[in-house]
């Protein structure tokens, strides 16, 4: 009798957590569609955001690509705009689990992740992307006529921003797994030449067959990744320092109970 109501306590606990689950998911959509609609409504604003500079106009080859460019565009809008609100979500639903000190020290993370997203949106856009571009052109410089295609055009200001957006998150998910004790500094400096290795070879993959680039490129992830190591030992050396300032209240008011115990037994 006692099994089956463990039981039926568990299940009400799986559905409720798979409805709190479904709820965050479903607020999470309603505001990343309110964000692709107001990028829908600018779209014009941001369309010629992206094209300044472009001595040339932009060309389409089907009706179709203007419609892409645009949900591309919107979608992009309405992913940076919620990705806090989707990172507040996560932490509602998982805040239950956590202690209060855990609560606080999470959820001041959520505006981190936003500007380092659109910081690595910046740094790839107005920092890498000019040099990639410049150096692509020259290489056709006298021989060809140019004209970019709007798809053709936007899928490189994308492949080229986008990992910078990703990769600038290291940091940030790299100082939460540390306070979290799933990730030390000494397991990243352990794996650092493999890292290195990895980070080299996602820019090779985003930048065109230049040595020089490809180091450019590839430059700034390894800052990142000496940047969240560091970052990781200064979590590290905090938690560790709160762990032994609990350890010594602890035995602190153990002794306090041994003495007290003495007293009374005299």
């Amino acid at each position: 009798m006692q099994d089956d109501q463990f039981q039926n306590d568990q299940e009400m606990n799986v559905t409720e957590h798979l409805g709190e689950l479904r709820k965050r998911l479903i607020w999470t959509f309603v505001i990343f569609v309110a964000f692709f609609i107001g990028g829908f409504v600018f779209i014009d604003e941001i369309y010629a955001f992206f094209e300044r500079g472009l001595d040339e106009e932009l060309t389409i080859l089907g009706p179709f690509d203007i419609l892409w460019v645009y949900v591309m565009l919107a979608s992009l809008i309405a992913i940076a705009g919620t990705l806090p609100f989707f990172c507040l979500q996560v932490w509602f639903f998982v805040r239950p689990a956590l202690t209060p000190k855990e609560q606080k020290v999470s959820l001041s993370y959520i505006p981190a992740v936003f500007l380092l997203f659109i910081g690595g949106l910046a740094f790839g856009y107005f920092l890498i992307q000019p040099l990639i571009f410049d150096f692509l052109l020259s290489l056709g410089e006298g021989k060809f006529n140019v004209s970019f295609t709007v798809d053709k055009y936007f899928k490189f200001l994308m492949r080229i921003t986008l990992p910078f957006a990703v990769f600038f998150e290291i940091p940030i998910i790299v100082m939460f797994l540390t306070s979290m004790g799933i990730v030390s500094p000494a397991f990243l400096r352990r794996v650092r030449k493999y890292a290195y290795f990895i980070l080299i070879i996602v820019g090779t993959m985003i930048s065109p067959p230049d040595f020089i680039l490809q180091l450019v490129v590839a430059f700034p992830l390894i800052v990142l990744y000496e940047v969240s190591i560091f970052l990781s030992s200064v979590v590290e050396r905090r938690r560790r320092r709160k762990i032994d300032e609990y350890d010594e209240n602890d035995d602190d008011d153990d002794d306090q109970d041994d003495e007290e115990d003495s007293l009374y037994s005299e």
